[in-house]
């Protein structure tokens, strides 16, 4: 990848002017993923949890005008900020990409009523999406009933191994996050249930999916994991209050846990982003 390369695919995005810096980084991050994936020119491909599209328009440059992204997610038009992902798909779809990206939301994958024929596409891709799923099952179900649709898997989440002390931060952020999700029956939080990479694995295999790659990619410049840590500290009290079902010793537990990241952001100079984990496999 190059530098432009990545300007090419951000000056197709709603981002690209006032977040330019942040985007291209996102951005690059991407195309390390896909090239883990090995996406080709001229192949089709499923994206499930499109979101913003940050990873649907590397796919779309990768595939060129020959090839074809569909990017779905349950998201409403209206979700996210600064750009809701409505306006930041039309965006993306009016660009010189656009001629070979179609985006929908509002798009429930396992609603009976969702399907595609056998093999229609060549990849089915998961980028960051799984930890906004509500539960293991639905994520197996997720990939049972994909499995069909084409014969390569491509996933990429959060790899909760660390690797350095500076993505202790992020780690213990999540970490919170997920524990008080655990007592939500509605949610729009970025982490409702954490995967590691023994349990994406564990949950890909049963669904049918052979495992053919396996890597943790690590993208220095990320600012998600900062993102998270400043989410966790503004947010925590209010989830906490709101959870009057929740047991008060775990409240307790992780009002100690906000009390480590604390210390931790303020011994850490500089906060790194968690890597992240990416497999490919095929179905069987």
């Amino acid at each position: 990848m190059n530098f432009s390369e990545i300007e090419s695919i951000v000056n197709c995005m709603a981002t690209n002017e006032q977040m330019k810096d942040i985007q291209s980084i996102q951005t690059e991050h991407r195309l390390k993923l896909a090239e883990v994936w090995g996406i080709k020119v001229g192949k089709r491909v499923l994206e499930i949890g499109c979101g913003q599209g940050d990873t649907t328009a590397v796919l779309a440059y990768l595939v060129g005008d020959k090839g074809f992204v569909h990017g779905i997610d349950i998201a409403p038009a209206n979700y996210g900020s600064p750009v809701t992902v409505g306006d930041s798909a039309n965006y993306l779809m009016k660009s010189e990409l656009g001629k070979q990206i179609h985006m929908e939301f509002e798009v429930d994958v396992l609603a009976q009523a969702i399907d595609f024929p056998e093999n229609a596409f060549d990849y089915v891709v998961l980028s960051h999406c799984s930890w906004y799923l509500k539960s293991a099952d639905e994520l197996f179900a997720l990939l049972k009933k994909s499995r069909k649709w084409a014969k390569q898997l491509c996933l990429a989440e959060w790899d909760s191994r660390l690797q350095t002390m500076e993505q202790y931060p992020h780690f213990l952020a999540v970490h919170i996050q997920a524990q008080y999700e655990c007592f939500k029956k509605n949610s729009f939080s970025n982490v409702r249930t954490l995967f590691t990479p023994n349990d994406l694995l564990s949950i890909a295999r049963k669904a049918g999916w052979t495992i053919t790659n396996e890597q943790s990619v690590y993208s220095s410049e990320l600012q998600d994991g900062k993102w998270e840590v400043d989410l966790t500290l503004t947010e925590y009290q209010n989830e906490l209050e709101e959870m009057t079902h929740m047991p008060d010793k775990l409240k307790t537990l992780i009002k100690s846990e906000v009390n480590l990241l604390e210390e931790a952001v303020k011994n850490t100079p500089s906060i790194s982003s968690l890597p992240t984990y990416v497999f490919t496999a095929t179905s069987k």
